[in-house]
């Protein structure tokens, strides 16, 4: 990963990584930069979470992407543990530079160590660029998604 390091979000890296999920159409909608107490509340709640990896890519020293990985224990597939990939984010000027690649890399490397049978994710169906990349790394648009807001 030359001078790309991924490790764990730490609050201090809270504000770039909501920034980074409020710069594209869908985010600026969800997201808010005024306010970071509710940001800072949940990374807490997943860091106590043993099941919860936030991670951020960090060149030098600024963050330059993130993504939150799940490991979920089950049932189905003969008790098989899988993975969810969330918030993939890459800033701006990053994008196309090969990081998203070297993200999910992480992710499914990462799941493999958790010992998952299986990695998912969800995209927005609007994210049709999403969909090409997550196709080019071996994922399969395999399932429909529902979402009922609470």
């Amino acid at each position: 990963m030359g001078d790309l390091e991924i490790r764990r979000a730490t609050a201090a890296d809270v504000p770039v990584i909501v920034g980074m999920l409020a710069d594209d159409p869908l985010g600026a909608q969800r997201e808010s930069l005024d306010d970071m107490t509710p940001y800072l509340a949940a990374l807490e709640r997943l860091d106590a979470d043993p099941n919860q990896h936030v991670v951020v890519a960090v060149r030098g020293d600024r963050v330059v992407g993130t993504l939150q990985l799940t490991v979920v224990p089950g049932l189905s597939r003969k008790g098989a543990t899988r993975s969810i990939i969330e918030g993939v984010r890459i800033h701006a000027d990053e994008r196309g530079s090969g990081l998203g690649t070297q993200l999910i890399e992480w992710a499914v490397e990462e799941s493999r160590r958790q010992e998952c049978q299986l990695v998912q994710l969800t995209s927005d169906s609007s994210r049709t660029d999403a969909h090409r990349f997550y196709e080019r790394l071996g994922f399969t648009a395999s399932h429909v998604g529902f979402k009922l807001p609470l």
